[in-house]
């Protein structure tokens, strides 16, 4: 199966540039035969710890499907970062699975900050099948933690999807984020003999940056592809599809 990581511009907070930026990305998807597209965390909106209101970005569940429709397509499954609300207004750092018009799946950020976050922690570890491929999801810095994956493995998964957000302050950006993340992608990789495949923003937008470490990890931990350094990029590579007895979504 052919996927793609879009390492996005980072925006400033807020902007709604983003969706259709994705669109952009989908249709040339569609032309190259790429089955699954990641995008960033907070791609939609931006990350709610950086902004005044973070309400304002944030996304119920229920609207989602109303707000990606632009990024419909019949033979691209995308992986969408937002800020999800849910009904007791409680915040969460999320990733959506929007395939064929319609949400089929929302992964929430296991572990949200080092530090502090406005953001709840998520509970749950689903997995999803598409096209005869199981994966995963897990946001940015779970992939630090070796249990999301190895559950995620251990329930059918052999390809791990990481929406990442490396926008930090200037004065704490750093391109060796960019060897750091890779690292933990060829752990969680050959640990648990999954594909990984890791989308950053790049680029500078107000007081933030990100070097952009994009890139796809193959089962045995061997680097395939990576996306340049600082500017947006598409991430494209061929992965091995095991066959399972679970569900797929047609």
């Amino acid at each position: 199966m052919k996927v793609a990581a879009y390492q996005a511009p980072l925006l400033a907070d807020g902007s709604t540039e983003a969706l259709g930026l994705i669109r952009q990305q989908v249709v040339r998807c569609e032309a190259e035969g790429i089955e699954i597209l990641c995008c960033p965390e907070g791609v939609l909106g931006g990350l709610a710890d950086y902004v005044a209101r973070p309400d304002a970005i944030a996304l119920h569940c229920g609207d989602l499907n109303e707000v990606l429709a632009p990024l419909a397509s019949d033979t691209v499954t995308t992986i969408v970062g937002f800020t999800e609300t849910d009904p007791g207004g409680r915040l969460y750092n999320s990733a959506a699975v929007f395939h064929r018009g319609s949400v089929v799946g929302v992964y929430r950020k296991l572990h949200p900050a080092i530090n502090k976050s406005v953001y709840s922690a998520g509970e749950a570890m689903p997995v999803f099948t598409v096209g005869g491929l199981t994966f995963g999801v897990i946001i940015c810095l779970d992939s630090t933690f070796a249990e999301p994956a190895s559950v995620m493995a251990s329930r059918g998964a052999t390809a791990l999807f990481i929406p990442t957000n490396n926008g930090l302050p200037i004065k704490r950006a750093d391109p060796g984020i960019i060897d750091d993340a890779r690292r933990f992608d060829i752990a969680r990789a050959t640990e648990n003999r999954m594909c990984v495949i890791r989308a950053d923003v790049a680029g500078q937008a107000d007081d933030l940056l990100s070097y952009g470490s994009s890139g796809v990890v193959d089962c045995d931990g061997r680097v395939l592809a990576t996306a340049r350094r600082l500017s947006a990029d598409l991430v494209v590579a061929d992965i091995d599809v095991a066959p399972r007895t679970s569900r797929t979504l047609e």
